[in-house]
């Protein structure tokens, strides 16, 4: 047993980074609520200036939260009634609600064992007249390859729009993740790698058409004051999180190099352990760890990592039943753990009517059943990442 204890270790915590940046924020947020202008403005403009700049695009767009990033970017690209849209449904539900809010039908495909994301070799057969976009989610930090999407994409003259919630410094081949699409959509949820103190959200594109379309969607549809010429929304980025996203901004690297030295120390420290699987960083992209999330297996069926258990009952009930069990051990003993995500969105209710059903997507309903989110933020340390690992071993055992 693992006897040296620190304080309780959250999935992520938020406290020693503002200790680090605490007293520049605090100064430029009170000259925000001096200057009596909280909406737009020179705060934006910057921010939007230097995040085009970071990730290499010719423009960045700021928004109120990702969720609008992704439904502005689908707006912007004219996609709605009687087309569909190839996602992954081992995602949070904004990136297909976001589908089916601007009318459109969200077409799930299954995803890669090894890297959580879409699997690249089943999108060709998912295509047919109707489809108009790729939605390729970068999950937990992890670049999918784009290379390959966008060659699918421009055989088949489909949008590509980025969901990079969780992958804000990722690379691949050398190219910022939101670079490579055509929009790149960014949230700046507290948690994400770049997390404002709030809501907040952000598009990016080489395209000054489609920027000059998001920039009018965002605002009520208009580009000059109360000259509206389409129904947009509400969507704009307080100058408040502007500010505080420029201050980490500068930070970004640095952070997400520690993650990635907490991602190899955790990789060397859980292995070999039998019963759980490491995730697989993907060869020609960078991922930045927006969270470290192993696979516990049925100990009673273990199989090679690369091979998928059976879908019979037996193996769903026993694999799900260890991963919770696991997690609430984890939990009694001061340990903080997420489950991301135990339902896939083909079998949530809101889309039973598209007909999904049990096993039409096994790979993405095997990991829903697998998938443990160990703590993950910049700060961690070493001895509590040693805590995080011997408590889990201690759970294993007694699992």
């Amino acid at each position: 047993m693992w006897c040296k204890r620190v304080n309780f270790i959250p999935p992520f915590d938020l406290n020693e980074q503002f200790k680090l940046i605490g007293e520049e924020v605090g100064a430029a947020a009170l000259e925000i609520l001096a200057s009596g202008r909280y909406i737009g403005g020179a705060p934006v403009d910057q921010f939007e200036q230097q995040f085009a700049q970071y990730i290499g695009t010719s423009h960045a767009i700021g928004c109120n939260s990702g969720t609008d990033a992704l439904f502005l970017a689908l707006r912007s690209l004219d996609i709605g009634a009687g087309d569909e849209v190839i996602t992954s449904p081992f995602t949070f539900i904004s990136t297909a609600g976001v589908i089916s809010a601007v009318g459109a039908k969200p077409v799930f495909i299954d995803i890669d064992p090894q890297t959580f994301n879409l699997d690249l070799n089943q999108i060709e057969a998912a295509i047919t007249p109707r489809t108009k976009a790729i939605i390729p989610v970068h999950l937990f930090g992890q670049p999918v390859d784009m290379t390959r999407l966008m060659a699918i994409a421009h055989s088949h003259n489909l949008w590509v729009v980025e969901d990079c919630a969780q992958s804000a410094g990722g690379t691949w081949q050398g190219k910022k993740l939101g670079s490579i699409g055509h929009i790149g959509c960014f949230s700046f949820y507290p948690t994400k790698n770049l997390g404002a103190c709030g809501d907040g959200g952000a598009m990016t594109t080489h395209d000054a058409t489609i920027d000059a379309k998001l920039r009018m969607l965002r605002d009520h549809g208009q580009r000059q004051r109360y000259a509206c010429e389409t129904i947009g929304v509400n969507s704009r980025l307080d100058a408040l999180q502007a500010v505080i996203l420029s201050i980490k901004l500068r930070h970004l690297d640095i952070w997400n190099a520690q993650r990635q030295a907490i991602a190899d120390r955790y990789d060397s420290m859980l292995q070999p352990l039998p019963g759980i699987v490491t995730p697989q960083a993907i060869a020609g992209g960078t991922s930045v760890w927006n969270q470290y999330t192993i696979r516990l297996l049925d100990t009673d069926r273990l199989i090679d990592s690369g091979q998928v258990l059976d879908s019979g009952d037996r193996a769903k009930d026993l694999s799900q039943h260890r991963r919770d069990q696991v997690r609430q051990q984890l939990q009694q003993q001061g340990i903080g753990s997420m489950v991301y995500y135990p339902i896939p969105l083909h079998l949530q209710p809101v889309y039973a009517e598209l007909g999904y059903r049990s096993g039409d997507l096994p790979i993405a309903e095997q990991m829903a059943r697998e998938v443990l989110s160990l703590p993950m933020f910049p700060e961690l340390s070493l001895v509590q990442q040693e805590q995080v690992v011997y408590t889990l071993k201690d759970c294993l055992i007694q699992t």
